[in-house]
């Protein structure tokens, strides 16, 4: 007999360059602390991607603050926030992960933290949300929220 569980896929890894000396780094989705290049040991940008299914493995058991980000393919901020994100996740790189959930195809995330606009960011500690945004807002007001709401986690 199989089960719902049988069919999940696990958490895929990434691949990321270093900053610091350009190594291409094998992210994983799920690890004990933050990344760290193989070559010259500092931090990497830790940005995944979660479902329904890994959510929980990948936001909820991390040893440091998640910065889920909730987003939609059609949605035009994307193009705006998605760089910002990027450069907070390089320059906070020990400090954050960044999860990045599709809400088109995360209907059981969706109803849980009741998204009704997109895009949607949460600074997660375990299960608990810290802090919430909705809307894609300028990278300095963006830094400013999640670095306040990361002294608070």
């Amino acid at each position: 007999m199989t089960t719902r569980r049988d069919h999940v896929k696990p958490p895929q890894a990434r691949l990321a360059g270093c900053r610091n000396c350009g190594r291409k780094n094998r992210l994983p989705a799920v690890a004990a602390t933050f990344p760290r290049c193989g070559r010259c040991h500092r931090p990497l940008p830790w940005i995944v991607d979660a479902d329904d299914d890994t959510f929980t493995e990948i936001a909820e058991t991390a040893a440091i603050p998640v910065l889920v980000d909730i987003w939609a393919p059609w949605c035009v901020h994307r193009r705006r926030l998605n760089p910002a994100l990027e450069k907070l996740a390089c320059d906070l790189a020990d400090q954050v992960k960044v999860d990045n959930v599709n809400v088109d195809e995360t209907p059981r995330l969706q109803a849980r933290f009741s998204v009704d606009a997109v895009p949607t960011l949460m600074l997660l500690r375990g299960r608990r949300i810290v802090a919430y945004q909705a809307g894609a807002p300028p990278e300095p007001s963006l830094r400013a929220w999640l670095n306040r709401a990361l002294a608070e986690a």
